[in-house]
């Protein structure tokens, strides 16, 4: 390399957009898509002006919108939303507890090895997204505090993202940032395309790595708080506090000895005014929530019932029903993504008014299983059957989210839950996997990853998993535009000669050091840029730097550009990474937190990745 590369007018104008990029990232001032926007948009006039040597040909300008990165990315999120789109996430949840008990010890592991492997093969924020609901449900139904479990999973999330080249979009981008370089190097130095599985070393170290500093010592650092002792936002904290509605969700079996053998639902419970609240009925293959009212229980039967842990116990004791603990048979029926509870109010015009709920039959009619009935003056919380409705009743229910999503139609009750149903398709699961599996196999024969991770994507619209609506709904625009526009800018300081003017300087500035100490130098910088902004933007800014760095001191070029897309996942100090502002809210972490936990994490993150890569790649 020529350390004495002089400045051109060209070169100053890249440099200048890549300041002023790096400092809208760093300080949040305008949205970092618009970001990127401003800047292709800027190039390309610029590039018009006369008397200006074209930094970039319109064709290049707009590559980023078809290159392999940006469609490769388009496809690993419609197939995230396919693999969702089937329940299994809800399934994951219900291994995990399976698995991992109740003690936090076994069940953090757990769920954080699962989100690793789930983020090796899908983007990084879609596993949080989906990861989120599976960590408040294992956190209801253990009692761990969400902040005990929200981070060792969004770290090992990161962390597990960089075991395949579709983990996380710096390495999507990867391959295509060393065509770029190629085009500036001599034949001799061409660097190959990474394959499929050329980081698992890596992200199997890091992902082992994170699990074991979790397991050792970042469980001691981890806040002990429950944020959502101060939060009224999710339903169960909202029931539990309005109406006393709380408890465990547990599955009994019915022995020759219960003296309700041959009683229907509605005489065990006007017998039986202590017992729980039964929400579900598993009785000759079929699955019924709720059950009906006239639904006879006999010997085997089993209920899908809600109470104190402790009652139920006793009440299972003393009338011979077996506890068999966490629900199996309803296992899918009672898991939130399927039913909760919710409000449903009888307006003044509703034809129900004056009609006993005898006659109504809302188990039957509605879907609906009542807990409670609130009026201005009373809580009616047994002998609902000749209850007679009034206008402005309160009706607590359990029920199906697709029953009371139904509701919403029906003019004489108005549900005043905000339900968010979501048809999913678990009978999709196979054609979803099968898809999955085959873009995974079609990237290792063609080594084209766009084309294979589409096809894969393809073939769940095709097969039913998603409709065509649904795939476009999607893909984030956001991220599409914020690669598509960023990757100009990376060409434009590779072809200008930028990156080769920075390297310069920076080699001068360090001095004469083995070639492990630039690396380290390299992964300390993206580090630093990925902190105050996109990864995405990082790597495409920062992987022609280490491309001519590693060129001028002899170092092989592709390991520096690996280098700097491993280095920008390296996210735990602050929450800037889109996964650590995912959970900061949900977790109720502190920045503080973040910086405790972290910035050991970093560190290990540092030395595990330089160490993999020096010796065992």
């Amino acid at each position: 390399m020529n350390e004495t590369v002089s400045l051109s007018v060209e070169m100053a104008i890249v440099l200048f957009l890549l300041a002023v990029t790096v400092y809208m990232f760093a300080f949040s001032k305008v949205r970092v898509d618009v970001v990127a926007m401003i800047v292709m948009v800027t190039l390309g006039l610029v590039s018009s002006v006369p008397g200006i040597d074209p930094i970039l040909s319109l064709n290049e300008l707009f590559s980023g919108f078809s290159s392999n990165a940006v469609i490769a990315i388009i496809g690993v999120m419609i197939i995230g939303r396919g693999l969702d789109k089937t329940g299994l996430m809800g399934r994951l949840a219900q291994l995990i507890l399976r698995i991992g008990g109740k003690s936090e010890a076994r069940v953090s592991p757990v769920m954080s090895a699962i989100a690793a492997l789930a983020s090796s093969f899908m983007q990084n924020i879609g596993v949080a997204a989906l990861f989120l609901p599976v960590v408040s449900r294992v956190s209801a139904r253990t009692g761990i505090p969400m902040s005990r479990l929200l981070m060792p999973v969004g770290f090992c999330i990161i962390l597990g993202g960089t075991a395949t080249m579709i983990g996380s979009s710096p390495l999507i981008l990867l391959n295509d940032l060393i065509v770029s370089s190629n085009a500036q190097l001599p034949e001799s130095l061409h660097m190959e395309s990474f394959g499929l599985f050329a980081v698992l070393p890596i992200g199997a170290a890091l992902s082992f790595s994170g699990l074991l500093y979790f397991m050792v010592v970042g469980r001691f650092m981890l806040p002990k708080h429950d944020p959502d002792s101060n939060r009224t936002s999710r339903t169960d904290d909202y029931f539990q506090s309005l109406y006393g509605i709380s408890g465990e969700l547990l599955e009994a079996q019915i022995t020759v000895e219960s003296p309700m053998v041959g009683m229907s639902i509605h005489q065990i419970e006007e017998t039986y005014p202590n017992m729980p609240f039964i929400l579900a009925l598993y009785s000759g293959d079929v699955v019924k929530i709720p059950p009906d009212r006239e639904e006879t229980v006999w010997v085997n039967t089993r209920l899908g019932l809600l109470g104190n842990q402790d009652e139920v116990e006793a009440f299972c004791e003393q009338y011979h029903w077996k506890l068999r603990g966490e629900p199996d048979r309803f296992s899918k029926v009672l898991n939130p993504q399927y039913s909760g509870i919710g409000e449903i109010v009888i307006p003044p015009a509703s034809s129900l008014v004056g009609k006993a709920i005898g006659d109504i039959k809302p188990r039957r009619n509605f879907g609906t299983n009542i807990m409670q009935i609130y009026r201005a003056d009373q809580v009616i919380k047994t002998g609902f059957r000749d209850t007679v409705l009034h206008s402005g009743d309160t009706l607590v229910v359990h029920s199906s989210w697709k029953d009371l999503n139904k509701l919403k139609a029906n003019r004489d009750v108005v549900v005043a839950t905000d339900v968010k149903y979501e048809d999913l398709r678990d009978d999709k699961l196979k054609p979803a996997l099968f898809f999955f599996f085959l873009s995974l196999v079609l990237f290792m024969l063609t080594d084209t990853l766009s084309i294979s991770l589409l096809a894969g994507a393809l073939g769940m619209i095709l097969t039913g998993v998603l409709t065509i609506d649904e795939a476009y709904n999607s893909v984030s625009l956001q991220t599409v535009f914020l690669l598509a526009c960023l990757i100009p800018l990376g060409i434009a300081v590779d072809q200008s000669g930028s990156a080769l003017w920075i390297a310069g300087h920076l080699l001068a500035l360090i001095g004469d050091v083995p070639i492990w100490v630039m690396q380290t130098v390299i992964a300390g910088l993206a580090t630093f840029f990925t902190l105050v902004m996109s990864n995405i933007g990082a790597t495409v800014l920062l992987v022609p730097l280490a491309v001519n760095i590693a060129v001028s001191i002899g170092a092989d070029p592709a390991m520096f550009a690996l280098t700097v897309a491993i280095s920008t996942s390296n996210a735990f100090l602050i929450p800037t990474n889109q996964v650590n502002a995912l959970i900061m809210g949900p977790g109720g972490y502190s920045v503080a937190d973040f910086m405790r936990v972290g910035g050991v994490m970093t560190i290990l993150y540092l030395v595990v990745t330089l160490l993999v890569m020096n010796f065992f790649m």
